[in-house]
């Protein structure tokens, strides 16, 4: 996987933005009480907007945090590359969901102050079983596919 810094930016920018995307469209359907085609231009300006907050977000905080949880609790030599890339998965989501749902709520969601808590906590517990299945099944596996069309080396 990405080794050079280059190789890790866009790594970065590939996941967050399928990651944000999906994200974005998900939580306009919760809004709307079931996704349609009117969802998606509301999606795509939100995610305009917590892009560049996501991937300051996950690549100058959770990555490198979810970097050294993993390698103090599994290795693929030890646990073997599916187990590394699950946990990796889920320590990332598991800090960059309360972090996004933070973002969102703060911009989007604006409660008054009494309520902003439970307002971001409802978000987080809205967010995190879609966050980490998109991860897991979907984006991950899709951004490791492309990345390594991207930068594979020639034979």
């Amino acid at each position: 996987m990405p080794k050079t810094l280059f190789e890790r930016v866009v790594f970065a920018i590939l996941m967050v933005f399928i990651m944000v995307l999906a994200m974005e469209i998900y939580n306009q359907g919760q809004i709307s009480g079931g996704l349609s085609w009117d969802d998606v231009p509301r999606a795509a300006h939100e995610s305009a907007i917590m892009i560049p907050i996501c991937f300051v977000m996950s690549f100058f905080i959770a990555d490198p945090v979810a970097g050294r949880i993993c390698s103090r609790n599994v290795s693929s030599e030890k646990d073997g590359k599916i187990v590394l890339i699950a946990f990796r998965a889920a320590v990332t989501v598991s800090m960059m969901c309360p972090l996004m749902s933070l973002w969102a709520t703060l911009l989007f969601k604006r409660p008054d102050a009494v309520d902003f808590i439970p307002v971001w906590l409802t978000t987080v517990a809205s967010n995190y079983p879609m966050a980490f299945f998109w991860q897991l099944m979907f984006c991950g596996p899709l951004v490791r596919f492309i990345f390594r069309i991207l930068f594979s080396k020639p034979r």
